[in-house]
């Protein structure tokens, strides 16, 4: 063949395999455009959208921090201020819009669960637990010292605190207030929900048959919804007290309700059911030291767990808590019950639980969730912005500020947000650092989206991006988008965007790269004489290939064959490059390497063994990389097997000579092969069983064996008998080292 049609042949097998060689490429492309791409880098005043992409995220700014670990629960007044139910310590807490912290009340209990601000009479209710109480909160303005500097407004103010009502249950989960200022109060152990109205009389509203009542909400038409923990029941109850099931949710536990202005339910489950209404919640260990409470006297076990004034205690003073959704599995989802009763999941995620919703100014729908401490702004049925992450590990609480925003509580450790409603001024995002696997020449960047967005881009040798990497370089969108950044194995692009006309947009990055070629290696070639691989139904060639057929990775099964020769090898490219293959041989003595098949693009061959002279061999196998690259830049490495042995010639039985010598047959022949030794021989009288016989001097281990052996004419077994004077017919057979076989027959007659 010609070089032209060669040249041909290879430029037609390119054009026609581009399905087959997907990797068959010179410039590459790293992309981030997806959810979870995106996901995998930082963002810092960035949202990420869950059909892909970067926008800016509203404002959220740490607000306070608590001395307690846990904040279960705020509330806020009109005002502005929030007030917050904490834990380890137990502790009310009153924190004004700058950010000022006051503690207003310490129970003796070990949690305050929940609270809400009456803004009406100006009240705080606030739940403890476990073997709580509701107590009412009633601001106390205080008198101003005589000719003293005015104090701040939370100094000027003192608080009272008084039990309001106590159900006699063990936790208290959930308060809410409805339109007319009756309390109701979701508890655990039995299930029940108590009223209160605002004259303090109070009784039982309803019991269910679940283990707990979780979460609380009042619907626009003055029904109350609640969630349970057990079987993730959904109630609507009726201001009489008649209620009806809307929804048993597919997990365990309601974590968190809220309520559109419209009156659709949103309701957030998490935890895997077990069967049974009555599985025991996951529990928390609370354990403190002992402290004084000034606001009602004596004492009372609070917990800091993992701060530096932990204290080891006594047995008498460690509690198990029942927390909400703690030790869930199976992360959360978000269901939607419209006001006519139907249900529909809204949202789910395998990671995230749900403990906190609520809206935004614009109606949208807010999870606040644990385990990372992600906002997420729920749009539609899977449509969702993952808005911010805060510096903690739960959001466990939403509550209105002024102005639109929204006040966002977590735990581990207990601080206040605010979120929104504006939008950041300018957000920034990084990517996760990309890995070519081979040093690379780094090209132009593609960005699309809208508004101002500037884009910077790095690159290293190390996977850790300050361990001397080049500094961060602008990329010029109007210039040509180059990445001036060192050629090297890493890569990073940050994104920056800034408010303006138009909001500002990412939706996909692209940079391109060419890594350096380098040669393919093969690791073995293995040679198997007498094994055949089967036929497949796809390509082994670049002839077959040309049609388009896929190709295999690892050879098919096998099966013994004398008469053929198997090979394989094990190849692999850190460019990750197309290779083809060509074996070759040569024989014992030679110099010259015989092609036995080229242009394989599988990883195996079989042939016929006699298509080559019985003698001794080794084979090469050649990998090449042209197909990804370009004539003249293509590379290619070769490997040499162990060598072995052909021998499909069989043995030859010389002399054979046969003589009755009385009751016994004196037999002679000489067996000899031209390659290998004499493996084994065999003779057979008369039809008989074949019989091992060993050569003159016993060992076989020659071409050429000489036997001479004498052997009854008549078998052991009485039961055969041979007439005398009947004619006998001797039959020897031998074999060689590689199983060919030779026979031989004589016949001796009677006298």
């Amino acid at each position: 063949m010609s070089l032209s049609r060669k040249t041909h042949l290879l430029c037609l097998f390119a054009a026609t395999l581009t399905p087959l060689l997907a990797l068959a490429e010179g410039t590459r492309t790293w992309e981030q455009a997806s959810f979870d791409d995106l996901l995998k880098g930082t963002p810092k005043g960035v949202a990420l959208r869950s059909e892909g992409g970067l926008e800016l995220a509203p404002v959220f700014k740490a607000i306070a921090t608590t001395p307690s670990t846990y904040i279960w629960s705020i509330a806020s007044d009109s005002s502005g201020n929030v007030y917050a139910a904490a834990g380890s310590p137990a502790r009310v807490y009153r924190i004004a819009p700058g950010g000022e912290v006051t503690t207003i009340f310490e129970p003796k209990e070990l949690q305050v669960q929940a609270v809400v601000f009456d803004k009406k009479s100006g009240m705080l209710y606030a739940a403890t637990a476990p073997d709580g109480k509701v107590y009412r909160l009633a601001p106390r303005p205080a008198k101003a010292a005589e000719n003293s500097a005015p104090a701040a407004s939370s100094e000027r103010i003192s608080w009272s605190a008084t039990p309001y009502f106590d159900p006699g249950t063990k936790y208290i989960w959930d308060i809410v207030l409805d339109s007319s200022g009756t309390l109701y109060v979701a508890t655990g152990d039995h299930g029940e929900i108590y009223k209160v109205n605002a004259g303090g009389q109070n009784g039982l509203f309803f019991k269910s048959d679940e283990v707990h009542i979780r979460a609380l909400a009042v619907d626009p038409k003055g029904n109350l919804i609640a969630g349970s923990d057990g079987s993730g029941l959904i109630y609507r109850i009726a201001p009489n007290g008649d209620a009806f099931v809307l929804y048993s949710a597919p997990k365990k536990e309601i974590t968190a309700l809220a309520i559109d202005q419209s009156g659709n339910i949103y309701a957030a489950a998490a935890g895997e059911k077990r069967g049974s209404p009555s599985t025991a919640s996951p529990t928390i260990t609370l354990t403190t030291p002992t402290q004084t409470s000034p606001a009602l006297g004596g004492t009372i076990n609070v917990t800091t767990p993992g701060t530096a004034n932990s204290q080891l205690l006594s047995p008498s003073s460690v509690t198990n808590f029942p927390a909400p959704a703690v030790g869930a599995s199976g992360g959360s989802e978000i269901y939607r019950i419209s006001p006519d009763g139907a249900p529909a999941r809204w949202w789910s995620s395998h990671e995230d639980l749900v403990y906190a919703l609520s809206f935004d100014h614009n109606g949208r729908l807010l999870a606040g969730t644990g385990n990372r401490g992600h906002i997420f702004a729920i749009n539609g049925v899977d449509d969702y912005t993952d808005l911010v992450k805060a510096s903690t590990t739960q959001i466990t609480a939403f509550a209105p500020a002024p102005g639109g925003g929204l006040y966002a509580s977590s735990s581990n450790l207990g601080k206040v947000f605010r979120l929104g409603p504006a939008a950041e001024a300018e957000g920034a995002y990084e990517s996760d650092v990309f890995d070519a696997h081979i040093f690379s020449k780094w090209g132009r960047a593609t960005l699309r989206g809208s508004g101002t967005v500037e884009l910077f881009a790095r690159s290293g040798n190390v996977d850790n991006p300050d361990r001397n990497w080049s500094r961060w370089a602008p990329v010029d969108m109007s210039a040509g988008s180059e990445l001036k950044v060192p050629s090297a194995r890493f890569v990073q692009w940050r994104a920056v965007l800034h408010a303006g006309n138009a909001a500002p947009r990412v939706d996909d990055v692209v940079l391109n790269y060419l890594p350096k070629n380098v040669a393919p290696e093969i690791d073995e070639v293995v040679v198997q004489p007498g094994h055949r691989f089967l036929p497949t139904a796809h390509a082994t060639s670049l002839e077959a290939a040309t049609v388009g057929i896929s190709h295999s990775e690892t050879p098919p099964p096998g099966v013994k064959d004398k008469d053929s020769v198997g090979i394989r090898w094990s190849a692999h490219d850190d460019n990750d490059d197309q290779l083809l293959y060509s074996v070759y041989y040569r024989g014992d003595g030679e110099s010259r390497w015989l092609l036995l098949k080229n242009n394989l693009i599988d990883r195996f061959y079989s042939f016929d063994s006699s298509l080559l002279p019985d003698g001794g061999y080794t084979v090469k196998v050649v990998a090449s990389d042209a197909p990804s690259h370009s004539p003249g830049e293509a590379l290619q490495t070769e490997r040499v097997s162990s060598r072995f042995e052909i021998d499909s010639s069989s043995p030859i039985i010389e002399g054979l000579t046969a003589a009755l010598d009385g009751k016994n047959i004196h037999l002679r022949f000489r067996a000899s092969d031209s390659f290998s030794t004499i493996k084994r021989a065999e003779y057979s009288i008369d039809g008989g069983d074949w019989q091992f016989v060993e050569p003159v001097g016993q060992l076989s281990d020659s071409k050429s064996e000489e036997y001479d052996f004498v052997v009854p004419a008549q078998p052991d077994d009485s039961s055969v008998s041979t007439a005398v004077g009947e004619d006998h017919v001797v039959v020897v057979r031998v074999y060689d080292r590689y199983d060919n076989l030779a026979t031989a027959k004589k016949v001796l007659h009677a006298k």
